[in-house]
């Protein structure tokens, strides 16, 4: 086959080998260069949102040349599929990149219907700010639960710098801000089952929620350890993963002692307790538990901490 270009892409599927490459001039199935294939890394070579340049071909056949270094990525290391916290993660594990380069991850719950999962929440939250990326909480539902008092119950969310954009798919309420804060940016969605995240995508762009979900009906029928997301294309700028496995995303490379560093309120207390091994949940001297009993600190997110730190 005779190459015809190269072009600058955008790794938008990934599939037994085969690489859906977006670029201006259309989509190309792509496999990657024998050359890349040789290099001896600790993470994916590729990942769905690589930034890769290709050698196209006439018959719409490419090959991914050259792969950009990643600015960012949401990854695990669990192959076995385990979901744990604790010092008998292997370190020799090859990290498993979920997205590469996202720029935000938003966290879909709703406000009740099912009830919203506090401890689910905080678990992402800390996947979020171990990955170093920006998190957004969108709470869903408010058709059901007035908005006031949704954020009578999850304003202290906002108090900690997390953007919170409250929404009702029904109502078509808080689309205006949930649709400026995707645009012209590569978003994970994740959230628990029954929330409503496949009627807002569908408020948001028609179609958007239905593809999604076929997508996550694929992705079910493997097992956790090989969830590959899509990137679907938003008409109004930007592109967003849907990523059902998230929800079983293992904090396996964090260790114990770690996870107060993950929580955005606990995190300056740190250098303030007695002692410097202090675990937070026991030792007196404690600025942490200090801060719970005087309210500083939401006891939901204390417990959220404390199931974490004695997994």
């Amino acid at each position: 086959m005779r190459m015809t270009a190269t072009l600058d892409g955008l790794i938008i599927k990934a599939q037994s080998g085969f690489f859906t490459v977006h670029t201006e001039a259309g989509n190309f199935a792509c496999q990657v260069r024998g050359k890349l294939k040789q290099r001896r890394l600790a993470s994916d070579l590729t990942a769905v949102g690589d930034r890769v340049t290709i050698s196209t071909h006439a018959d719409g056949a490419g090959m991914i040349e050259e792969i950009e270094p990643r600015r960012s990525a949401l990854s695990r290391r669990s192959p076995a599929g385990r979901d744990r916290v604790g010092p008998h993660s292997a370190a020799g594990e090859k990290e498993q990149v979920i997205v590469a380069n996202p720029d935000q991850v938003v966290f879909v719950f709703a406000v009740a219907e099912p009830a919203p999962r506090l401890g689910m929440l905080d678990r992402f939250l800390v996947v979020a700010e171990a990955s170093q990326l920006p998190a957004v909480i969108c709470f869903n539902k408010t058709d059901i639960t007035s908005e006031t008092r949704a954020q009578e119950m999850f304003s202290f969310y906002e108090s900690l710098g997390y953007p919170v954009i409250y929404t009702s798919a029904r109502n078509r309420r808080g689309l205006d801000a949930l649709r400026e804060r995707l645009r012209d940016r590569l978003s994970v969605l994740a959230g628990p089952s029954g929330v409503g995240k496949s009627s807002l995508l569908n408020a948001l762009q028609p179609g958007l929620g239905l593809a999604a979900k076929a997508i996550s009906r694929a992705t079910s029928k493997g097992r956790h350890t090989t969830v590959v997301p899509e990137l679907l294309p938003l008409l109004f700028g930007g592109w967003v993963a849907d990523t059902p496995g998230l929800r079983a995303l293992a904090l396996f490379d964090i260790e114990p002692d770690e996870v107060d560093g993950y929580f955005v309120e606990i995190r300056p207390l740190v250098s303030q307790c007695e002692f410097n091994d202090c675990t937070h949940l026991r030792e007196r001297g404690c600025a942490v538990q200090a801060a719970v009993e005087r309210g500083e600190i939401a006891r939901s997110r204390y417990e959220s901490y404390r199931k974490l730190r004695e997994l």
